[in-house]
């Protein structure tokens, strides 16, 4: 006659059953807790701790905290480790903060080549050096508890992210004084009286590749292939520049393309500018400051042509002030891009061939940021 139990039976409902048989039979749970669960179904339906343990491989007193813990606690808590208290830590604060300080210095102030930090690099020397800096706790730590330590830190080494810094010291009233062109533009744009006067954002577009393929391109498909197909491999034939304005008043391009971007193709843009518009108006250009416009070139050129040029200079690093930039970053996006040609020759025909189609159906680009802050 078999022994009498002493513990209680274990009560399961229907959904409890299911619950557990459904994790009983998982193959993404943890095997501890599948085990657990193929436990708490045997014991509920009846069977013996000692048959449990024996057809689970394991011994009694496991099966027994298993059992005990869901009579107590219920079979969620039988399912998951309680907390224990654990060995107390042997890296202290201390040790933590020496981590953190080598990893927000650079390697090469203690010897080494490289500026940035590998989590492996950093692990190296700390392992190395950790008793002569008074961190004996550090010598045989492994590289993921120096990767926990950063990482609860949020200190990345390895990383660089990049800004920009303000080296033009009238950085604010120059953007002022660009801003309140673009107020000016959009209140003559919006039907007041125009001066006999025109706005241009102007800049270069340099580096210009004439890239030719190796192979024809293949066609999209139905039903096969979706995109454009092309050979990796490609020919460079060389670069050209584009100089660029935009008129903000109707949105006509003024471009030239050229193999350089130096002075005299600048003033050779002036002159095209200086073509087109109407002889008493006065041409206000945005532009940055490179060298080619405040040259002693461009200045003898300017002199020839008196109160016909105002230029309105973005500040050092804020070229994103220029309007033009627009329209470079739309024609790489939707032009450039994709562009392949057998020459330089195609190149610079292809391109005043788009600058024809965009100015065709002109776009008016507004300027928004910041704006509603000026005052005319």
């Amino acid at each position: 006659m078999p022994f009498p139990r002493k513990r209680s039976p274990l009560l399961l409902r229907q959904e409890e059953m299911q619950f557990l048989k459904n994790i009983a039979n998982s193959r993404t749970e943890p095997y501890a807790k599948v085990q657990r669960a193929r436990i708490l179904l045997a014991y509920g339906k009846g069977e013996n701790i000692s048959r449990i343990a024996r057809k689970e491989n394991t011994d009694r007193p496991l099966v027994e905290r298993c059992i005990d813990k869901a009579l107590s606690g219920g079979i969620a808590t039988a399912l998951k480790d309680l907390p224990r208290s654990g060995r107390p830590p042997l890296i202290t604060d201390e040790d933590k903060a020496w981590v953190i300080h080598l990893a927000c210095s650079k390697p090469s102030e203690y010897g080494f080549a490289s500026e940035r930090w590998t989590i492996a690099q950093l692990a190296r020397y700390i392992r190395d050096h950790p008793a002569e800096k008074g961190y004996p706790a550090l010598t045989r730590t492994g590289k993921s508890a120096f990767h926990n330590i950063l990482a609860k830190a949020q200190i990345k080494p390895h990383k660089t992210t990049y800004f920009l810094e303000k080296r033009d010291e009238h950085f604010e009233e120059k953007m002022a004084q660009v801003l309140f062109v673009y107020k000016e533009v959009q209140q003559m744009n919006n039907g007041e009286e125009r001066e006999r006067k025109t706005t241009i954002s102007y800049d270069e577009k340099p580096g210009i590749q004439a890239i030719g393929n190796v192979a024809p391109d293949l066609a999209p498909v139905p039903g096969k292939s979706a995109t454009w197909k092309r050979d990796n491999e490609y020919k460079r034939h060389g670069t050209l520049s584009l100089l660029a304005g935009i008129d903000l008043h109707n949105g006509h391009i003024l471009g030239l393309v050229r193999e350089r971007h130096r002075s005299r193709e600048f003033i050779e843009f002036l002159n095209l500018a200086d073509t087109y518009y109407p002889k008493d108006w006065k041409i206000r250009t945005i532009l940055d400051n490179h060298s080619s416009h405040v040259s002693k070139e461009t200045m003898r050129w300017l002199k020839t042509k008196p109160n016909r040029f105002e230029f309105v200079y973005t500040p050092k690093h804020g070229s994103w002030l220029n309007l033009i930039e627009v329209f470079c970053s739309k024609m790489t996006r939707a032009f450039l891009r994709s562009l392949r040609v057998g020459s330089k020759e195609e190149l610079k025909q292809r391109i005043e061939q788009y600058l024809d189609e965009v100015n065709a159906s002109p776009v008016v680009f507004k300027w928004q940021y910041k704006l509603d802050e000026v005052l005319v």
